[in-house]
C-alpha cells in the first residue's frame, strides 16, 4: 500500500483520470431510523437539511434488495439534501425486529459510521447543536495540532441525532478541503465532506474498495494524541485515516484504530432494519460485471441479485467489515 501524506478529508486535492474507474459517484448514505416523524425534524431544524422528496419501497423487490422474506415489509423513505450532498432516512414499517444502537457503541466498533458535515464556523455550530441539546461525543470541538501535518489546523466535533447515530461537524482550515468549503458564506452547514467507517485492517479494506469497487486512495493521516482522544472518546486514540474518492460525489474514510484494542465486530445477524444500518451508494460503470466479480469473490451479499426498485437497478452487499453498501447502475 502507498503511503500518501496527505489531509485525511481534503479530497479535492485527487482528480481521477480517464473513465475505466469503475466507480463513478459516491452517491449519498442511507441510515435506518426508528420515526422520520422524529428524524426529519432533527435534520431540517437543528443541521439544515432540506426534504427534497419522501417515497415508499414495498414489495418483492424490497425484499429481495433487503434479503427480508417478509411480504408486508415496507419502507417509508425520506431524501434528504445539505449543499449538493444527500442522504436518505430510511424507516422501515410491518418488520419484527429492529435493534437498537448499542448505548456503549464507541468509534473504533466496526460498526461505527458517520457523516462529516462542514461548517463554515466551528463557534458558532457548537453555540447552535448546544442550544439544541444534541447528545455529546466529543467534550467540545477539538482543533488537531501541529504535529499532525496532514490534519493540523482541522476543527471537528462529534454528537448523535435523536437515534444515537454518530455525526460530525467539521471545519477546515485555509488551503485545506475541498475549495468550495472556503467560499465565503452566511451559510452555517455547508455539506458533506465524507462518511467515516470503522474498519479492522487497511491492506484488506482496500483490496476491497479499491480492487473490487474502483475506488482510488486519495491519502492518508496517522492521528493521536490528546486532542483525538477528546474528539472519539477513546482513551489513547491513535488510528491511521484513509480517504477513498470516486471520480464525483463525496468522499469515504477508513478508521484503522492502532490502538487501543478491544474494538468490536460488526453483528454477524445484521439486518438492514437495525438501528446501526446505514449504507453508502455507489454508482458504478458495469454492474454486471461488478456483480459478477463479487460474486467470484464469494462476498457477503445482502441482496437475493440484481433488483430493480423505484427505476433504480443495484444490489446491497457487505464490506470485509460488514458495512453495508448499494452498488447501483444503469
Amino acid at each position: 500500500m502507498k503511503k500518501i501524506v496527505f489531509l485525511s478529508i481534503a479530497i479535492g486535492l485527487f482528480f481521477c483520470h480517464g473513465s475505466a474507474q469503475t466507480a463513478r459517484q459516491l452517491q449519498r448514505v442511507s441510515i435506518t431510523v426508528s420515526s422520520l416523524e422524529k428524524l426529519i425534524p432533527f435534520y431540517e431544524e437543528v443541521l439544515s437539511f432540506q426534504k427534497v422528496a419522501e417515497y415508499e419501497w414495498e414489495g418483492d423487490p424490497l425484499q429481495r434488495l433487503t434479503g427480508l422474506k417478509d411480504p408486508n415489509l415496507k419502507a417509508h423513505v425520506a431524501l434528504m439534501k445539505l449543499g449538493m450532498e444527500q442522504i436518505e432516512l430510511i424507516e422501515f414499517i410491518d418488520e419484527k425486529r429492529q435493534s437498537a444502537l448499542p448505548a456503549d457503541s464507541r468509534s473504533n466498533d466496526l460498526w461505527f459510521q458517520h457523516i462529516a458535515i462542514v461548517v463554515s464556523d466551528m463557534e458558532k455550530a457548537y453555540a447552535h447543536l448546544r442550544a439544541h441539546k444534541v447528545q455529546f461525543v466529543s467534550t467540545a470541538p477539538q482543533t488537531l495540532p501541529e504535529y499532525l501535518p496532514a490534519a493540523a489546523g482541522i476543527s471537528a466535533f462529534y454528537f448523535r441525532d435523536p437515534d444515537g447515530h454518530n455525526l460530525e461537524v467539521i471545519q477546515f482550515p485555509r488551503g485545506k478541503g475541498k475549495p468550495r468549503w472556503q467560499v465565503p458564506t452566511d451559510q452555517l452547514f455547508l455539506g458533506i465532506d465524507h462518511t467515516a467507517i470503522g474498519i479492522e485492517d487497511t491492506d484488506s479494506a482496500q483490496d476491497f474498495y479499491e480492487d473490487m469497487l474502483g475506488l482510488k486512495v486519495a491519502g492518508t493521516s496517522e492521528n493521536y494524541g490528546t486532542e483525538q482522544e477528546h474528539l472519539n472518546q477513546v482513551f489513547g486514540a491513535h488510528l491511521m485515516i484513509t480517504s477513498l474518492v470516486a471520480k464525483q460525489g463525496f468522499g469515504l474514510e477508513f478508521l484503522d484504530y492502532l490502538a487501543p484494542p478491544g474494538g468490536r465486530p460488526y453483528p454477524l445477524d445484521s439486518r438492514p432494519t437495525d438501528l446501526w444500518h446505514w449504507h453508502t451508494t455507489i454508482a458504478v460503470n458495469d454492474l454486471e460485471t461488478v456483480y459478477q466479480q463479487l460474486q467470484a469473490a464469494n462476498h457477503t451479499f445482502i441482496s437475493n441479485g440484481i433488483v430493480q426498485l423505484s427505476g433504480q437497478r443495484g444490489f446491497l452487499i457487505r464490506g470485509p467489515d460488514g458495512h453495508a453498501l448499494y452498488i447501483i447502475g444503469d
